[in-house]
C-alpha cells in the first residue's frame, strides 16, 4: 500500500504565518566584507569571462533567503555568472518571493498540526514542471524561469530564475524526491520531476564540458553542489580525453560557515569529522588535484556574495 494524497488538505499561502518577506532582499550596495582570495578569484572571473569560459555558481536555498538575488542578478547581467545551479528548496523560495513577496514557514509551528509544506500556491510549481515533461523539451530551471518571466508575479524582478531566462543564462535545478514540500502535493509527479531534473543535470554537465580555464563556486551547498558537479565532472572530463582535450585548470570556491584550517589543499582523513564536508574533499581538493586551484571562504552568504561583487565591480572600474 502507499499513501493516499487525496486525503490531504491544503490550505492558501495568504494563511501561512511567513518567516521572510521581500524586504530581506537588499539592495545593490558596495560591501565592507572583504577576503584576500576575493582578489584572485575575480580576475580569474574575468579571465573566464573573456575567453567565454564557464563561470558556474552552485547554491543552496538559504542563500535565497539570505536577500542576495540582486547581486546575483546583477553578475549574471555583466556575464560574471554563465550557469546558475539550485537544489529543489531554492525554486520555492525564488518562485514564492516572485508570487507573494513572501517565503518560509516554521517547521516547528506547522509539523504539530501536519500542515508544513501543504499550500496550495506553492503546489504550482508542480503544474508547471508537468507540462515540462508533457513537451519533453525544458528542464524545470526553465520552466520555472519562464512562467515567472511571462507569468503574473508581482515581485518577478526579484526572481533568479526569471533573469537565468531573461539572461539565457543555464538554470538547473537538482531534486531529490522527498526532499521538497512540494513533494508532498497530490499534483506531484515524480516521473516529471525525475525527467526534468535529469535535463537540468545534462544541461550542466554540458556547461561543465567548457570548464577548462573556468570558475566554479560553491554557496551554501554541502550535497547537491559537490555531489552533481563531480559526477558532471567525471562524464565531462571522459569526453574530453576522448577527443585529446583536458578539463584541470580551474578554479574553484567554496564559501560557507565550517571552520577549515589554512591549508586546504590535502583533504582531512576519513577520522576526522570534516572528512563528510564534501565541498572540502571534492570540490576543494580531488576535482583540481591536477592543475586547477581552490579557495574557501568562511562567512554568511549575505557577506560573501555582496563581497565577491563588490571586488568584482572595482575591477569592472579600473577597466573603464
Amino acid at each position: 500500500m502507499v499513501f493516499d494524497r487525496s486525503k490531504l488538505h491544503l490550505l492558501p499561502l495568504n494563511q501561512r504565518i511567513h518567516d521572510l518577506n521581500i524586504s530581506t532582499i537588499k539592495e545593490l550596495q558596495e560591501s565592507s566584507f572583504s577576503y584576500p582570495s576575493f582578489n584572485t578569484i575575480a580576475a580569474n572571473i574575468k579571465k573566464a569571462r573573456e575567453a567565454c569560459k564557464a563561470i558556474i555558481m552552485m547554491i543552496g536555498g538559504h542563500v535565497i533567503r539570505s536577500g542576495v538575488q540582486r547581486y546575483i542578478i546583477d553578475m549574471m547581467e555583466k556575464g560574471h555568472i554563465t550557469c546558475l545551479a539550485m537544489n529543489g528548496s531554492g525554486v520555492i523560495h525564488d518562485f514564492e518571493l516572485a508570487l507573494i513577496g513572501a517565503t518560509t514557514e516554521s517547521v516547528a509551528r506547522y509539523i504539530r498540526e501536519g500542515q508544513f509544506g501543504l499550500w496550495k500556491e506553492t503546489g504550482q510549481i508542480n503544474d508547471i514542471v508537468n507540462q515540462a515533461y508533457r513537451t519533453g523539451k525544458v528542464g524545470i530551471g526553465e520552466a520555472i524561469g519562464k512562467a515567472i518571466c511571462e507569468g503574473n508575479f508581482p515581485h518577478k524582478e526579484t526572481s533568479l530564475l526569471a533573469a537565468c531566462y531573461r539572461l539565457n543564462v543555464p538554470a538547473t535545478v537538482h531534486i531529490g524526491i522527498g526532499y521538497d514540500i512540494i513533494h508532498e502535493h497530490p499534483n506531484f509527479d515524480g516521473a516529471a520531476a525525475g525527467a526534468t531534473s535529469y535535463i537540468d543535470f545534462l544541461k550542466f554537465t554540458e556547461v561543465v564540458s567548457n570548464l577548462e580555464n573556468g570558475v566554479v563556486m560553491n554557496f551554501g551547498s554541502a550535497v547537491m553542489g559537490p555531489e552533481v558537479f563531480l559526477k558532471a565532472l567525471s562524464m565531462a572530463r571522459n569526453v574530453a580525453h576522448q577527443e585529446g582535450k583536458v578539463i584541470k585548470h580551474f578554479t574553484t570556491l567554496v564559501c560557507d560557515l565550517y571552520d577549515l584550517p589554512p591549508d586546504i589543499q590535502e583533504e582531512p582523513p576519513k577520522g576526522n569529522p570534516a572528512y563528510y564536508f564534501r565541498p572540502w574533499k571534492t570540490m576543494l581538493v580531488r576535482t583540481v588535484a591536477e592543475g586547477g586551484k581552490s579557495f574557501y571562504v568562511k562567512g554568511r552568504h549575505e557577506d560573501t556574495i555582496p563581497g565577491l561583487w563588490s571586488v568584482l565591480s572595482q575591477f569592472e572600474e579600473r577597466v573603464r
